[in-house]
């Protein structure tokens, strides 16, 4: 995966994630948001080829990118846990 940021600030990041879809875009949307310091987590696909664009704001508590970080090693987890669990069977 290759990042550019577009933005950021102290409590705002805009990132373009080069070559991701739908698909991990909503997990990552829904992740960020679960965290108590983040207030936006949104993504645009303005083309149905075109990268998208992730925008994470937070109450300036937390940096944007921590946000981001936490989220993404919440889902490794899980998806950690999951092939531990399809490989015992």
């Amino acid at each position: 995966m290759h990042l550019k940021i577009l933005e950021l600030e102290k409590n705002k990041v805009k990132m373009v994630l080069v070559r991701e879809n739908h698909t991990f875009m909503n997990l990552l949307a829904d992740e960020i948001l679960k965290d108590p310091a983040v207030n936006v987590a949104k993504y645009l696909i303005e083309y149905q080829f075109s990268d998208p664009e992730l925008l994470v704001t937070t109450d300036g508590s937390k940096d944007p990118i921590t946000a981001i970080r936490e989220a993404c090693n919440r889902i490794s987890r899980s998806c950690d846990e999951l092939i531990t669990q399809v490989s015992s069977v």
